[in-house]
């Protein structure tokens, strides 16, 4: 099934609450077993970047598991980091940076993960341009997970009633469209190989792909 882009920002407020207010549990613990699981030799202390962070639960869950880790969190959309952080205890170590990709970086990191970015941007080389050049000249680690297209629109919908089926509308319909914009694994294999880029691919789930390895 041919690539269906959407837009790269989540801009609109209904969408950007909705979104906020989902309940993503399961997806996000999968991401965080899948992390603990790749990366088993994560040091005690160290700082992470969240790229795409969206309302920031990723960041949040993160920072509770790694407790000694500080977490930068960033994303394109200015209404979904103003979410992110009434959503977070003023006491996390967790803060939120307003940056469209690509951009300088922020600072230096030795983790960077990613959640649910991908699909979202119609040039995919700028998360993996993004990651080699925010990686710096250390050793850092890395892993992203993302949405996987289906062989076909029907493969699609039917996914959206497995796993959507009692979210409001609008989360339906986002899920849908993000299905039909995602990258198949073949399509990141391809875009890492690229990137120069030595990152392990795998699909996790009827709709998940992970990469994750070592920049540097």
């Amino acid at each position: 099934m041919r690539r269906v882009a959407e837009p790269e920002l989540m801009l609109d407020e209904e969408q950007i609450k909705a979104y906020a207010q989902a309940d993503f549990a399961a997806p996000h613990s999968y991401f965080m077993e899948l992390l603990c699981k790749q990366l088993d030799s994560l040091p005690q202390t160290g700082v992470a970047l969240d790229l795409g962070c969206g309302p920031g639960d990723i960041s949040r869950r993160f920072a509770a598991a790694f407790p000694g880790w500080r977490v930068d969190g960033v994303d394109g959309s200015a209404a979904m980091l103003a979410m992110a952080r009434t959503m977070t205890p003023s006491d996390a170590p967790v803060q939120y940076i307003e940056r469209l990709l690509p951009s300088a970086p922020t600072g230096r990191y030795d983790l960077i993960i990613s959640n649910s970015l991908l699909h979202h941007l119609s040039d995919p080389a700028v998360l993996w341009s993004t990651i080699r050049d925010w990686a710096g000249q250390h050793s850092c680690r890395v892993f992203i997970m993302d949405l996987m297209r289906p062989d076909d629109q029907a493969t699609a919908e039917a996914l959206v009633m497995l796993h959507a089926a009692d979210e409001p509308a609008v989360l339906r319909h986002d899920f849908l469209y993000s299905l039909l914009a995602a990258y198949e694994a073949a399509e990141i294999s391809e875009q890492i190989h690229r990137a120069g880029l030595a990152l392990h691919v795998e699909v996790v789930s009827d709709r998940h792909v992970i990469a994750w390895g070592d920049v540097n």
